[in-house]
């Protein structure tokens, strides 16, 4: 069976498991921390285990860095997902487009995702971010925005494959017009590179929302892994633990995506099976 490749990969195996480990983090926040995590909790800087009720420190601000983890898990995952959810339908919208129809249809729909590559993401992000604001909201459909041009190219690739095979040829003399061969025809057997890549815009999506943190360009009143790396900075030397934990949680989970995508890529890559 194919699902049986994924758990033969050990890394994969273990990318699952850091994922799950991230998700409890995620649905425990409430259940252990029911108070808000960005509120004063006690004596700024303690440093981890050297006081039981804050057992990994308080930041610069006074706040309990254990709670803004539990609860930065939830902030972080949503992110990944939202973003991910509006890169991909984005991205698989004009790579249908493109590659379905072809001649006119694709050479504008490429251009238009050559102009939004011209930047680098970041930098394209930090436009947006500066034109419409940094609430969280914001911030997730930037992130979003910026990211649908690497699957509309793939979305398209594999349309272009696909669109003149026996099966759609058949399902289009039958007389199925052109959306119902689009996604009920086509795309089902195009999503499985698509799906694997999701991952890689998942990472970077955490990554981005980070980074935008880490610049103090993303929402201060939420409690993101990134908004408390950027309160570390200013005490970086002395007190390094404050970057150093919530850095770790963006590491582990970034790592735990990736290879949760090269398990996915084991099961649902079609080469395999002629292995």
């Amino acid at each position: 069976m194919r699902i049986n490749r994924y758990f033969r990969n050990p890394a994969a195996v273990l990318g699952l498991a850091l994922l799950l480990a991230v998700v409890l983090l995620a649905l425990g926040a409430d259940v252990l921390f029911p108070r808000n995590p960005l509120g004063l909790a006690g004596r700024p800087l303690q440093w981890p285990l050297t006081n039981a009720r804050f057992w990994l420190g308080t930041d610069n601000l006074g706040r309990d860095i254990a709670a803004q983890i539990f609860h930065g898990a939830r902030v972080s995952i949503a992110i990944g997902v939202v973003a991910t959810s509006i890169a991909v339908v984005l991205g698989i919208l004009v790579g249908a487009l493109a590659g379905y129809y072809g001649g006119l249809v694709d050479e504008l729909a490429m251009r238009l995702t050559d102009a939004f590559q011209t930047l680098p993401n970041f930098l394209l992000l930090l436009l947006l971010i500066a034109v419409f604001g940094s609430h969280i909201e914001t911030v997730v459909v930037a992130i979003g925005v910026v990211s649908w041009p690497a699957p509309a190219r793939l979305t398209r690739a594999e349309f272009l494959s696909l669109r003149h095979r026996e099966f759609v040829e058949a399902a289009r003399l039958s007389g199925l017009g052109d959306l119902r061969l689009m996604f009920s025809e086509i795309l089902p057997n195009a999503m499985p590179p698509v799906i694997v890549y999701a991952s890689v815009v998942m990472a970077t999506a955490i990554l981005l929302e980070s980074a935008l943190a880490f610049l103090n360009l993303s929402d201060p009143n939420v409690s993101s892994w990134g908004n408390l790396v950027g309160q570390g900075r200013s005490v970086l030397r002395s007190e390094w633990y404050v970057c150093a934990i919530p850095g770790l949680a963006i590491l582990l989970t970034v790592l735990a995506v990736s290879l949760v995508g090269q398990g996915l890529n084991d099961v649902l890559n079609p080469r395999l099976d002629k292995q």
